[in-house]
């Protein structure tokens, strides 16, 4: 986020596109309704008619992956009736020439034509946002989850550059990051391109500065596989040891039963989690990590914020923090790590992140630090890229061509799919279908249909339906709604005895490399 959470509150305008917030994300979406009681017009664009819709100044409902022609079609409007920042974009950007060249081309009738969207929508979303003094944008996977997530937030990105919406209070390009502590594993390293702090492996410098930290001669520059690349290496017999932490990609990526085939075939599976999980009972080893709550160390929430987390109870039976199963088994390998505690290792984190230098355990005791934080007097950035000083030195505009997704509906397949999560369950549901509460509350996995699609195929309100795409099928129960639009269908990802990433198009993006989980076509029959 290039905001924090709380400044939605003093927002004139907010954004919200490929984002459930009030069921994914409620703690923001209370800061959300605030704003709305001060008086800002949240405008919502998704193809499902999400719980925050409901709040709603406008909504608008377009069609699965074709948020680059809305975006656009937005865009359009705002340089045709004068609602460009040009100070802005003349004083802290380049490459405007060439995004406002393909704008002139974009014909608001294409964009409905493509969307869905009447023309008169795209012209009030863009009049309202481009109007509002402090406009903000929050957008989540609706957004990043296609072969075209890249060019979705890099629109994103010519939206508020296009108003100046950005290096201000309650302004900004704000990604909801999908789990508690995405960000700080990002921050951390947890990507196949870079060293921590978004270090590049591939830079020499980078490279030379944490093996001396490290105690090595050298370390790769070479970048590793994305998740979806392992699965393939696998395949192909390039790959044969896997260490899979906190992680159940049996039910949470595409292809699921691709997936599941390469984690049998591999060699060598080790997991590490706080259950057992379908992934982990496929695992040659598995290793028991701890919960939140058995131990120490700190998460980086979604605005950037590093906060401690503290433990409340010893690990439970034979299960270890999992900073001491790496330290373990590092050792073991030759590579040796004899750290006291967590606040050790922030204190290393801290001396090779340049955006963590000034932040330390003592620092942590209050609400946290947002980074990035250089110096230990800094008070940390609240925002980023204050008065349009971009890390990169000035903003780039991107002209950005609308592109479909990998895979459109047909005669055999005439459904659109899209996928999210539901209120009561998170993610793979290895923590809430483990609570007998949660589970009660939605217990079983099922597809949501229009009404009008549901009399055509004469089904009734909680049959049994077999919903296929061109990689599987699978059975589950049908939910009539007016929540999707004739022709869309709906399923929550939650759930192992009706995974819906059976279905899902393992295709991704050409850049950030992540899979196209919320569209795909799909056929339905009565069982």
């Amino acid at each position: 986020m290039t905001n924090g959470v709380a400044e939605l509150e003093g927002s004139d305008a907010i954004f919200i596109i490929g984002s459930n917030t009030a069921t994914s994300h409620p703690l923001v979406a209370t800061r959300i309704f605030r704003a709305i009681e001060n008086g800002a017009k949240v405008l919502v664009a998704d193809p499902r008619k999400n719980q925050i819709a409901q709040f709603a100044h406008l909504y608008v409902r377009h069609k699965p992956g074709t948020d680059v022609a809305l975006l656009n079609g937005m865009m359009k409007v705002i340089l045709d009736r004068g609602l460009a920042d040009r100070a802005f974009i003349d004083a802290n950007t380049e490459g405007f020439t060439e995004f406002k060249t393909l704008i002139d081309q974009v014909s608001l009738e294409d964009c409905a034509a493509i969307t869905g969207v009447p023309v008169s929508q795209i012209e009030e979303l863009a009049q309202i946002y481009g109007k509002a003094d402090r406009g903000s944008i929050v957008y989540c996977m609706g957004i990043t989850q296609h072969t075209n997530g890249v060019n979705n937030v890099k629109s994103l990105a010519n939206l508020a550059m296009v108003t100046g919406n950005i290096g201000r209070e309650g302004t900004g390009v704000n990604p909801l990051r999908g789990q508690n502590n995405v960000q700080g594993a990002c921050d951390m390293g947890g990507l196949p391109n870079v060293f921590p702090g978004y270090q590049p492996v591939t830079l020499g410098a980078a490279s030379k500065k944490f093996a001396d930290a490290w105690g090595k001669d050298t370390l790769p520059t070479n970048i590793g596989l994305t998740i979806p690349e392992m699965f393939s290496a696998i395949e192909k017999d390039k790959m044969q040891g896997l260490w899979i932490m906190g992680e159940n990609p049996v039910v949470s990526d595409p292809d699921a039963d691709h997936v599941k085939k390469a984690l049998e075939d591999i060699e060598f599976l080790v997991v590490q989690d706080i259950f057992m999980t379908p992934t982990a009972r496929l695992a040659d080893v598995v290793l028991p990590g701890a919960s939140f709550a058995e131990k120490d160390g700190t998460f980086a929430n979604t605005e950037r914020r590093v906060m401690r987390v503290r433990k409340a109870i010893d690990p439970v039976g034979e299960s270890k923090a999992d900073w001491e199963i790496i330290q373990e088994i590092s050792t073991r390998f030759g590579l040796s790590m004899a750290y006291a505690g967590p606040s050790e290792i922030f204190d290393e984190i801290a001396r090779l992140t340049p955006s963590y230098s000034g932040i330390s355990y003592d620092r942590l005791e209050g609400d946290g630090i947002q980074w990035p934080c250089p110096t230990p007097a800094h008070p940390g950035t609240p925002y980023l890229h204050k008065d349009g000083h971009f890390t990169r030195g000035k903003g780039l505009f991107h002209a950005v061509e609308y592109k479909g997704p990998a895979e459109v509906v047909d005669e055999a397949y005439p459904f659109w799919m899209t996928t999210g999560r539901v209120y009561a369950h998170y993610h793979t549901g290895t923590m809430t279908r483990n609570s007998a509460a949660l589970d009660r509350e939605v217990s079983e996995g099922f597809l949501e249909i229009n009404p009008a699609d549901a009399a055509a195929l004469d089904i009734l309100d909680g049959q049994k339906i077999c919903v296929a795409s061109r990689r599987g099928e699978i059975e589950t129960r049908i939910m009539i709604t007016d929540r999707v639009e004739k022709g869309v269908v709906f399923m929550p990802f939650h759930f192992e005895e009706a995974n819906v990433n059976k279905l899902t198009n393992p295709a991704y993006d050409p850049i950030a490399k992540i899979p196209e989980l919320k569209v795909c076509a799909v056929s339905l029959t009565k069982v």
